[in-house]
């Protein structure tokens, strides 16, 4: 997994190196202009006229020293120094002295001009780093309003001017197209409020110490392929349907058992040995023609699901997928959660009707995967003002309830009942359709039984639905994708892990 850390222990990296690599900062600093500049020349193409719009701390050295590289690999590049009262660091002082005189500087420190960027094709911002505490003011919003108002394709250095790593930001915030960040991502980069400001990220490796890093606690993390690919099971030449799992999946009720097809294909394409389905009458010839791969259990109603069967066969249970909220099915429930003494996957109708009933939610089997999205979610944890406090909500309700918290959503995030965050790294905007989440399900049931750790499951089965969905959206595209596209490659997605 690949550490997210906070401003205060990013600067103390960044000594850590100095001190004990050593290094010097401003050679330092040369490598991570030089990092950014190879990252621009894959981007950029050089007959682009670039501007870099540069502060006076060390964010305002990167892009003096980003300038001068560019200049140097035949880039037409002019410069802008803003000041506007912030001191000018040591290593901006000498990047200053090193910018060639072909270079053109401007100053500005009053009365920025809103067409001051016009006729640029790329604009580069490095006003300020991670350190901002507060909304800017005076010279740099007018600065960052006119940067925003240029047409030019706009790229932050380490991270957008305005924004804040750690905590909610307000006011002017430069609105990049791309962020280039150095080593590691910023918390910010991972929420939607931020979207417009962060654009796509991107992390370029400066050589920060490994070993510095390895010293740093922090309950953020970024599930990476090499994180997780250690935990995937090997299959054996003696197995059985027997030893593969054997999984329960309630799902489906009248109008809706599209859900319960979906999750019960996801299952069996996520390797499970057995699945029984648990449908209303209704369903029964609606699941064995659509996956006759299942066994079906039927339950008394014709319509939604209100008897419950014998549990103690399975290994895992999934349920909540076009289930319903018949009063009949709070009471059904109720009695799997008391029966069944293992984790489970809960989804869907099965959150919605314990954010109804919240006596439910102290009998949930510690440990049991909650993937909501994040309307269902509020109905259980109640609402926030920004996104920094919706993962704290997330982080509380897990280490309350003992359970794994699956926000779905772009880079998913997932809660441990330590408290822990795992944001996923797969998926795209296709995947923002009706019947996705139902394959979720299916997914992490299959896991479970399959005796992955619910945590393992968890960060297992969200990063191989979201490589399935960037799989079927190279042969569907992004605009046509369905849910059952995303099932479809689901075998393929393994092939990356293995």
């Amino acid at each position: 997994m690949i550490k997210i850390l906070n401003t205060q222990q990013i600067r103390e990296l960044d000594q850590f190196t100095i001190q004990h690599e050593p290094v010097a900062s401003i050679d330092l600093m040369e490598r991570a202009c030089k990092a950014f500049c190879s990252w621009f020349t894959r981007t950029v193409k050089p007959e682009c006229r670039v501007g870099v719009v540069c502060g006076t701390g060390n964010n305002g050295g990167d892009g003096l020293g980003i300038a001068r590289i560019l200049s140097e690999w035949n880039y037409s590049v002019s410069v802008w120094i803003v000041r506007g009262g912030v001191k000018e660091s040591a290593d901006f002082k000498t990047n200053l002295e090193r910018l060639p005189k072909t270079i053109v500087k401007v100053h500005l420190t009053e009365g920025v001009d809103p067409h001051v960027f016009d006729g640029f094709d790329v604009l580069i911002d490095a006003i300020f780093g991670s350190g901002l505490t507060r909304p800017v003011e005076g010279i740099y919003k007018s600065v960052i309003d006119a940067i925003n108002q240029s047409k030019a394709i706009r790229i932050a250095v380490d991270i957008p001017s305005g924004l804040r790593a750690d905590s909610h930001s307000s006011g002017s915030i430069v609105m990049a197209d791309h962020t280039v960040s150095f080593q590691l991502p910023k918390l910010a980069f991972l929420l939607s409020e931020n979207a417009p400001f962060v654009g796509e990220w991107h992390v370029v490796d400066i050589g920060l110490s490994k070993k510095g890093i390895e010293q740093f606690n922090t309950n953020h993390f970024l599930l990476s392929r090499s994180g997780i690919v250690g935990n995937v099971k090997p299959l054996k030449k003696f197995d059985h349907k027997g030893n593969r799992g054997r999984a329960l999946l309630i799902a489906g009720s009248y109008g809706k058992m599209g859900a319960a097809i979906l999750a019960a294909r996801s299952t069996f394409r996520t390797g499970i040995g057995l699945l029984t389905v648990h449908v209303p009458g209704n369903g029964y010839s609606i699941i064995q023609t659509a996956v006759p791969e299942a066994m079906a259990s039927i339950d008394d109603s014709p319509t939604c699901f209100t008897t419950v069967p014998e549990l103690s066969h399975y290994d895992a249970i999934g349920i909540g997928p076009g289930l319903g909220q018949d009063t009949q099915t709070v009471k059904a429930l109720g009695t799997v959660l008391e029966r069944f003494d293992h984790p489970m996957v809960l989804d869907a109708d099965a959150l919605n009707l314990m954010a109804q009933n919240r006596e439910l939610l102290a009998i949930i089997p510690r440990h049991s995967i909650l993937t909501p999205h994040p309307k269902e979610f509020e109905r259980l944890a109640g609402s926030w003002t920004d996104d920094f406090e919706k993962i704290e909500r997330q982080k509380s309700f897990a280490i309350k309830n003992r359970v794994v918290v699956v926000l779905k959503g772009a880079h998913t995030s997932i809660a441990s009942p330590d408290g822990d965050v795992y944001f996923n790294t797969t998926g795209n905007p296709g995947m923002a359709t009706g019947g996705v989440g139902d394959v979720l399900t299916g997914v992490l049931t299959a896991l479970l039984a399959q005796g992955y750790s619910p945590l393992e499951a968890a960060q297992l089965g969200v990063w191989l639905h979201g490589q399935a969905g960037d799989d079927a959206v190279r042969k569907h595209g992004i605009r046509g994708l369905i849910a059952s596209d995303i099932t479809d490659y689901l075998a393929d997605a393994y092939s990356h892990l293995i």
